[in-house]
């Protein structure tokens, strides 16, 4: 199913489907601080297994995220990023009390197949990267890519890294709003 709003990005609603999702504050404000991040994985964390998908990989940085998931019921994604927006607005308004709005939107897309799932993975790692939070992923403590690396191990992850290295010149639609 295909739900589009007016002023809103299309959301392809599958079940049983991996989703990339990108979320950003309004007017990218840097709203996202240390804390505040570590709430926010956890609501997201949450609200998405409430719903019975799986949540695979994130990064958070101070003015957006990505997250990789496997839905249950695409239909449920909506409702999801809503509580999980909700919940996570009302903290930050806590410390910004004067913001009429903390999140602009989410962006969700379904990997086609597996080169296309490793691009976008390799993109969600490379972001505290590409723009410029570290020079090594391993000091971003706000990703799963420690996690990742643990499991797999440097010599898997780099591969991995090598054969998918068309993140490096991926350029997402949502990047530019």
């Amino acid at each position: 199913m295909l739900k589009k709003q007016a002023h809103r990005p299309a959301h392809l609603l599958l079940d049983h489907s991996p989703y990339f999702i990108t979320a950003s504050t309004h007017e990218k404000r840097p709203l996202l601080n240390d804390i505040i991040k570590i709430q926010l994985l956890a609501i997201l964390r949450q609200e998405f297994e409430r719903c019975l998908w799986r949540f695979d990989h994130w990064v958070i940085l101070n003015n957006h995220y990505h997250i990789m998931v496997h839905s249950h019921k695409g239909e449920d994604l909506g409702k999801i990023i809503g509580r999980a927006h909700y919940k996570s607005g009302q903290i930050i308004r806590e410390r910004h009390a004067e913001l009429p709005h903390v999140w602009w939107n989410y962006w969700d897309y379904c990997p086609r197949d597996e080169k296309d799932y490793f691009i976008r993975l390799n993109y969600l790692f490379n972001n505290p990267i590409k723009h410029g939070y570290v020079n090594n992923l391993r000091y971003y403590p706000y990703s799963s890519f420690n996690t990742m690396l643990e499991k797999q191990g440097r010599e898997l992850l780099a591969k991995q890294f090598k054969e998918y290295d068309d993140y490096k010149t991926l350029v997402l639609d949502e990047d530019e709003f």
